[in-house]
């Protein structure tokens, strides 16, 4: 057989429908607003051919610098070699979501905002600076009623 190098060559996975998403796209789906400078994710819908991005970009996530009726333009950094290109690709709202990345960020943003505002208005100083997780602190076993067990593998024996 010969070998196929085609623009959806290696995608039976990749571009198939999961467990339970097969069939109608959800409306929700349509109803999703974006944004210029939003960040989304492109994962490529199998049951819409039409505006779909190259199987390279499925996966990756970029910044929306355009919005059209029923598509955006996304900028994605590309690696080539040991450079990144800043790719525009133009791709069909069925196959883009909102990217989580940044939820946890605003989430800290407002509750950082939330604690310097307690912290001002009792005259205090606050800390917001993430710290790392420590190592636990040492501590000593007690043998006292907790005898130390040595453990071995059992010997081989045939079952017949």
């Amino acid at each position: 057989m010969p070998h196929s190098y085609g623009i959806r060559a290696r995608t039976r996975y990749m571009f198939s429908r999961r467990f339970r998403e097969k069939g109608q796209i959800r409306l929700s789906t349509f109803l999703k607003t974006y944004k210029i400078g939003d960040i989304v994710d492109i994962k490529a819908n199998g049951a819409v051919q039409k505006g779909m991005p190259h199987k390279f970009y499925h996966g990756r996530t970029g910044i929306i610098y355009n919005v059209t009726k029923s598509a955006v333009g996304i900028i994605i950094n590309k690696r080539v070699g040991n450079r990144y290109l800043e790719k525009r690709i133009n791709v069909r709202i069925e196959h883009i979501k909102h990217s989580k990345c940044r939820d946890d960020f605003l989430r800290r943003v407002k509750e950082n905002a939330r604690l310097k505002h307690e912290a001002r208005s009792k005259g205090e100083k606050v800390n917001l600076k993430r710290q790392p997780v420590l190592p636990r602190p040492s501590h000593f076993v007690s043998t006292q009623k907790n005898t130390p067990q040595t453990i071995m593998p059992i010997a081989y024996d045939t079952l017949v």
